[in-house]
Formats: C-alpha cells, sequence, structure tokens
C-alpha cells in the first residue's frame, strides 16, 4: 500500500507536469543564499490557525464588544413562541418550514387554527435567529483582518516590479527566490482561512453554509497550488486584488447591524465599485491576461500552465456572477430609486437579515419567498413576522 502511495506520488508530482520543459523541483533547492518555497513550509499555516481562533476570541470579546456600544449597536426585542409540545417536536424532528398540508394537520394535533400555527413556527424561528451583536463581532473581526492584510499585501508589493510591469511575475520562472514578506503574506492568508474553516460550524450559519465550505477549501487549495509551484508573484497579485473589496463589505455589514442605513447603502456601492474595477478589470485584463498570454512566448505550453489558469478561469466567472448579484443590490440603494408598487394579493413583509441593507426602501414580495447571495456577496433573508 505504501508502496502504491509512493509511485502515485511520485506520478502526480512529476516535473513534467508542473513545469516547462527542462526545469523542476530540482531548481527550487536552495543555493546561493536563495530560499525557495517548499511544500513542509505550510505546515506553519496550523498553529497560526489556532493563533487567530485565539486571538479572534479575545477581539470579539473586548474590541467588538466596545465598539459594537460605541456605535450603538441593539438588539430588537423577539416575541417568544408558547410553549406547545406538538409544535415543538415537529419543529425540532421534521421541519422548520412546515407545508401547507403539514400545518393543517398540525392543527388537528394542537387545537390550534391555521394562523396560529403559522405565527408560533414564525416566532420560533425567530428565537433561533443570532443575535445581532454576534453578527456585528463576527463582521468586525473579519473587517479588522481583510483592512489589515489589505494594507500589509500593499506594502509588501508596493515596491516590486511585478505589482507595476506583470510580465515580471514570469521573469526567471521557476527560479524566483522567496522573499521575507512573501511568506509572511502567503503563510498569514492561509492560517486565516483554515481558522475559518475550523469556526464555520460555531459562526453564525447562513443559506449559504455549504458554499462558505467551498470556497474556504477551494481558497485554501489555490493559495496551497501556487505556493507550491512557485507562482508566489502571482498569488500574491492575486491575494491583494482580493483583499481590495473584502473589507468594504464587511463594514457595510457592521453598519447595517448598528442601524446606520444610509451608511451602510453608501459602503454597499463603494464596495460594488471596487469589486467591478479589481475583479473585472484588473484580475482579467492584467492579471490574467499576463498569466495566459506572456508564458507561451517564454515556454512551450504545460499542464501545470492550464491547470493554474483553468482555476483563475472559474474564479473569475464566480466573479461575473457575484458582481451581477452586487449591482443589483447597488442599484436598490442609489437614491431616488423607485419603489416597488404594492399589489392587493401581495403583503408588506420585512427584511430580518439584510447584510448589507437596503433599507429605507421597502420592498414587496410574496409570502414565503427568500433570496439569497452567495458567500462573497451577502445574504439575503426575507421572513414574515
Amino acid at each position: 500500500m505504501l508502496t502504491w502511495l509512493r509511485e502515485l506520488s511520485d506520478w502526480i508530482w512529476q516535473d513534467r507536469l508542473w513545469f516547462p520543459a527542462g526545469l523542476g523541483w530540482a531548481n527550487l533547492k536552495d543555493r546561493d543564499g536563495q530560499v525557495f518555497a517548499k511544500g513542509r513550509d505550510l505546515w506553519v499555516i496550523f498553529p497560526i490557525a489556532v493563533c487567530f481562533l485565539i486571538i479572534r476570541q479575545i477581539f470579539e470579546r473586548t474590541v467588538a464588544v466596545q465598539l459594537a456600544s460605541l456605535l450603538r449597536v441593539r438588539e430588537k426585542p423577539r416575541v417568544r413562541a408558547a410553549p406547545n409540545t406538538t409544535l415543538e417536536s415537529y419543529f425540532c424532528n421534521a421541519s422548520k418550514f412546515p407545508s401547507q398540508s403539514s400545518v393543517e394537520e398540525l392543527t388537528k394535533q394542537s387545537a390550534c387554527s391555521v394562523r396560529q400555527v403559522q405565527r408560533w413556527f414564525r416566532r420560533r424561528r425567530n428565537q433561533e435567529r443570532p443575535s445581532q451583536i454576534k453578527k456585528f463581532r463576527e463582521a468586525c473581526w473579519r473587517f479588522t483582518f481583510y483592512l489589515l492584510a489589505f494594507i500589509a499585501g500593499l506594502g509588501a508589493l508596493i515596491d516590486k516590479p511585478w505589482f507595476y510591469d506583470m510580465e515580471e511575475m514570469w521573469n526567471g520562472f521557476p527560479t524566483l527566490p522567496l522573499l521575507p514578506s512573501q511568506y509572511w503574506y502567503y503563510m498569514i492568508e492561509l492560517g486565516f482561512y483554515i481558522s475559518l474553516l475550523f469556526s464555520v460550524a460555531t459562526d453564525v450559519k447562513r443559506k449559504d453554509f455549504k458554499e462558505q465550505i467551498v470556497h474556504h477549501v477551494a481558497t485554501i487549495l489555490l493559495i496551497s497550488f501556487s505556493w507550491l509551484v512557485n507562482y508566489i508573484r502571482a498569488g500574491t497579485l492575486i491575494m491583494l486584488v482580493h483583499d481590495a473589496s473584502d473589507y468594504l463589505l464587511e463594514s457595510a455589514k457592521m453598519f447595517n447591524y448598528a442601524g446606520w442605513r444610509k451608511t451602510c447603502n453608501y459602503i454597499f456601492i463603494l464596495f460594488a465599485a471596487v469589486f467591478i474595477l479589481t475583479r473585472l478589470v484588473i484580475l482579467p485584463f492584467w492579471i490574467i491576461h499576463t498569466t495566459w498570454v506572456y508564458p507561451l512566448t517564454l515556454y512551450p505550453p504545460f499542464f501545470g500552465f492550464y491547470f493554474f489558469n483553468g482555476l483563475l478561469f472559474v474564479l473569475q466567472c464566480l466573479h461575473i456572477f457575484w458582481a451581477g448579484l452586487i449591482l443589483r443590490m447597488a442599484i436598490k440603494f442609489l437614491p431616488g430609486n423607485v419603489r416597488i408598487p404594492k399589489p392587493n394579493h401581495y403583503r408588506e413583509v420585512s427584511w430580518t437579515e439584510i447584510e448589507p441593507s437596503p433599507e429605507p426602501y421597502t420592498m414587496y414580495v410574496n409570502s414565503g419567498l427568500t433570496l439569497f447571495i452567495l458567500n462573497e456577496v451577502s445574504e439575503l433573508r426575507v421572513e414574515d413576522q
């Protein structure tokens, strides 16, 4: 079994798959005072992730709580569902959103009217929603990290030639010496995403819970792969582009939880502009263009070239999808936006969780309609009160 695994590993990591002809892993051995990225370096991300988890707990219980108090984050009073054994059993064991036929059956078992059963389930679901303070603390932590990561990444790249001339990303590939700033930028980013993966079970659960897991795993794999095959210059630029807009979204969430609706809306519009500039202009037309076109003028194509650019292409497709959802939300936030008329067969409902919130604008939807936007943008829920 061990021999088979060793043979499989040797086949997967053979030189001709990941490097141009005539180059390979032997070229990445330390020599003449130059240090290169190594796979064993990635083990350090696990203690870094543990440190992030500890720092996060301290941060959320001190700094985030104080900031929430300063911004006057308040909990909205929630009406608790009256004790009812039959409905509670169905809620815990069957479904939190009973169908119409189930509601009618529950009315017979609980001796309640249809409207009373529906109201009980609405109130019971409200009891399980995370508090505003908890959501604010999470957004505050992520805002702090993304902002500091963007500033640190910008500081590490601002004096590098490949920050201004993208072709420098491939000058000398794959024998590109590792700089201390690149090492720590990679390890801290990877450690943070590992910590998010560890804490996702206790974080606020949203409709895109599974998508969050996929997103975190994909991010970790992408960053790790670029480290292993020494695509570090391209990797640092791609991480910087992503960090450029994430902190704006988290700050919009913070102001939404604090009830600063106009501030939230304006920040979200700014976030939409930065997101489109960085991920629909800079990333595809500068970075991806250089990783796809320029290397072919230096080397014949190889599997690692197609694999790396294929991952970037998938990432870019997600950006296009998310940008469409962001624009739809941003347009609703613009001053003077026309309200949606309220037909007779519709009834008004309130937004229970909007990240960022479209208030003060009013929306009218069919009862029970739920919309959500994936992790990179936000989750949008509509729930009857």
